[in-house]
Formats: C-alpha cells, sequence, structure tokens
C-alpha cells in the first residue's frame, strides 16, 4: 500500500528516534526532517552509523534534512511530528521544547500537525494536549505509542539495535480510559501513520484504547526499574543462582547466605508493588481481560522477567538506572509520580510505590544538583 509521500519531523534523535527515522525514510512515503540537538555537529558531518540485526549495518545514513532545534524545523507544515525524546517534564516540559511550532506565528501560517508521542510512562500527553489546545485552532491530534524495542547509542552517532521494535499506536482521549472503539476518523489517521511505520519495516498494533497498553507496561517500570535504580544492581541480583560451574563467571547473582530472605520478602514485595498498580487500574476502569488489564499481569510480569534473568547471559541495564549511573535524569515523574497522583486522585491506597518514588525523589534531585553545579 502507498500514497503520498508525508513531511514527517522527529524531534529526539538518540537511539529510538535514530531507529524510527530510519524506518519512516525506509518506508518511502515520509520527506523526513530530523532535529539533532546534542549530536547535531557529528551527524551533519558523519552521518549515523546503524549496527542493526533487523536492518543491517548502515555508515553514513543521514534524513532528509537534518536541524539543529524545532525552531530551525518550524518552517514548513508537517503531517505528523514525532516525539522520541524522554518525557523529563521537571527538567523540559514537551511543550517548551516543541514552542515553536506552537507559536501563534507558526499556527497562523500552517496548520497544526498530529503529535506522535513516543514516550515511556503516563499522562505525557496532557501538557501537549492542553498547549494545543490553547491555540484554539481546534482539538488537538495526539497519538500515543507504547514502544518494545532493544537500542543504544554506542556513541553520539552509532546506533546499536537487535532485531526487535514493535510500537502500539492509539489515540489520546483525555481522561477517557474506557472508550474502546476508535471513530472512522482515528481509524483512518491511525492506519495512515501505521501504514508509514509498517511500510518502513517495523511491527505496529493498532488498538482502539492506549491508556490500557501504556499502564500495562508501566508495570515493568514501576517495579524494577525502582529496584535496580535504588539498589544500583541489575535483576539477576534476585533472580540468577550463582554459577554451577566453576569455568563459568557472572555476577550479580543471589548469594546463597541470604538467597531465602530474599525470596521471602523481596519478591513478595515486588507482587505487592505490582497488586497495588492492578487495584490503580481497576479503579481507573481497566476490565480484568486480556484486552483490559488481566489480573494474570501481576505473577506473569514477575515470573516473566525471572525467567529472562535468572540466564547465565543476562546483560540488561534498565534504562532508568542506566541514566542513574550517567548522571542523566531518570523518568521518576511519568513512571511513578503520576501513578501517585492518579492512585491520589481515585482514593486508592498505594503505599509502597508511594515509597518508592519517594527514594526516587531523592535520587532525582541529586542527579539534577549536580547538573546544576556543573559536577556531572
Amino acid at each position: 500500500m502507498s500514497g503520498p509521500v508525508k513531511d514527517v519531523l522527529l524531534v529526539g534523535f538518540g537511539a529510538v528516534g535514530a531507529i524510527y527515522s530510519l524506518i519512516l525514510k525506509r518506508s518511502g512515503l515520509a520527506r523526513v526532517t530530523v532535529v539533532a540537538r546534542s549530536n547535531y555537529n557529528i551527524v551533519n558531518s558523519e552521518g549515523i552509523h546503524f549496527q542493526s540485526r533487523k536492518y543491517g549495518e548502515i555508515k553514513g545514513w543521514k534524513p532528509d534534512r537534518l536541524c539543529k532545534s524545532v525552531a530551525d524545523a518550524a518552517d514548513r507544515p508537517y503531517s505528523y511530528v514525532m516525539v522520541t525524546t524522554k518525557a523529563i517534564p521537571e527538567v523540559i516540559k514537551t511543550s517548551k521544547i516543541l514552542a515553536p511550532l506552537l507559536s501563534a506565528e507558526y499556527s497562523a501560517q500552517f496548520p497544526q500537525p498530529t503529535y506522535v508521542l513516543v514516550q515511556n510512562g503516563l499522562n505525557v500527553e496532557v501538557d501537549l494536549y492542553n498547549a494545543i489546545k490553547a491555540l484554539g485552532k481546534g482539538d488537538p491530534s495526539i497519538i500515543s505509542t507504547a514502544l518494545w524495542i532493544g537500542t543504544n547509542l554506542l556513541a553520539p552517532n552509532v546506533v546499536e539495535h537487535n532485531d526487535f521494535d514493535r510500537l502500539a499506536l492509539g489515540i489520546y482521549r483525555p481522561g477517557d480510559y474506557t472508550t474502546t472503539v476508535n471513530s472512522p476518523e482515528e481509524s483512518s489517521l491511525l492506519k495512515d501513520f501505521g501504514n508509514i511505520l509498517e511500510t518502513g519495516g517495523t511491527t505496529i498494533t493498532i488498538v482502539p484504547e492506549i491508556q490500557r497498553t501504556k499502564f500495562n507496561k508501566n508495570f515493568w517500570n514501576v517495579a524494577f526499574s525502582s529496584l535496580t535504580t535504588l539498589t544500583q544492581y541489575t535483576l539477576p541480583a534476585i533472580f540468577r543462582a550463582p554459577p554451577a560451574d566453576p569455568s563459568v563467571s557472572y555476577k550479580p547473582f543471589v548469594s546463597p547466605t541470604t538467597a531465602e530472605l530474599i525470596s521471602t520478602y523481596t519478591i513478595p514485595a515486588i507482587k505487592a508493588t505490582l497488586e497495588e498498580l492492578l487495584a490503580l487500574g481497576r479503579a481507573l476502569g481497566f476490565p480484568d481481560s486480556v484486552d483490559g488489564l488481566p489480573s494474570s499481569i501481576v505473577a506473569n510480569v514477575v515470573e516473566g522477567t525471572r525467567a529472562i534473568h535468572a540466564k547465565a547471559d543476562s546483560t540488561h541495564v534498565p534504562s532508568m538506572l542506566l541514566d542513574a549511573q550517567k548522571g542523566q535524569p531518570i523518568e521518576v515523574e511519568v513512571i511513578l509520580g503520576e501513578v501517585v497522583r492518579m492512585a491520589k486522585a481515585h482514593n486508592v491506597a498505594i503505599p509502597r510505590i508511594e515509597t518508592l518514588y519517594a527514594l526516587l525523589l531523592v535520587v532525582q534531585n541529586q542527579i539534577l544538583r549536580k547538573i546544576e553545579m556543573g559536577e556531572s
């Protein structure tokens, strides 16, 4: 299926942004403008080098147009603006990043695009929705997403990618968690953008209600990103047995000395944390069903994670822990803070999640202090 080439702007040229700019360009259906801020100079001179098991080894790749800032890119209309920056609202709000596109000058000259938010966490759309609404140009058009991908930046212009990228797409409806049928207009919009991505090679799923998909994905982050960031140990520290073969070496693993305590207290505490999330999901109206929020999600998340990180070859470092180790701000507000605020609004007690949030606020505060003092 093909169609007219559409102008697409991508903001956020890290690993995820680079992969999806490649996917957009591969489709032949998009003219791709990318905003690269910190890595503009090296990408402009050398291009991006992809090391992907799925898309191959590609050296010196560039989008159709590379810009230093959103202001530089705000010289034409776009059908879609894809945002792949991390959502750290206490540092900078998405509406501020996109401010040139939300200005009265731009809106007077060009129609507002559909914004596609590829960001972790919950309620990442609210700030942008309100900013677009304030323009008085009609209802905002926002596609929200949930992303599963294995990719990292090895250098400012070197992207490592495994053989997997999958994106769930759905319409953002403010404050509405229970509408589960797309209107004809919504279906057409999702089909159009989904077709560009699918033609480019990624796997997509179009869903009628995206918030439950994002909520489900947030289970893992609330439990395991928090644990690893606070303890500074990766997940084999609670799931992996010591090497049985003396010739095999790996770390961390669970020391037999207190392994029983990990089983008796740590794992049940993780499950209890996930049960709090499940209770909030029920209060939001997510049903106990496969396409809603199944009660089995608690056991599935824990056992699925155990199966991966009990293995000798487990080397995965959760992105929140990685950011903390690098001295970069973590996604504490959109992953945990929003959960706490939603629970308060719906009178759901989540003491374990509140504790994790409170502790991670200290981690975030000190990361920001070091950045502000020039120590990072």
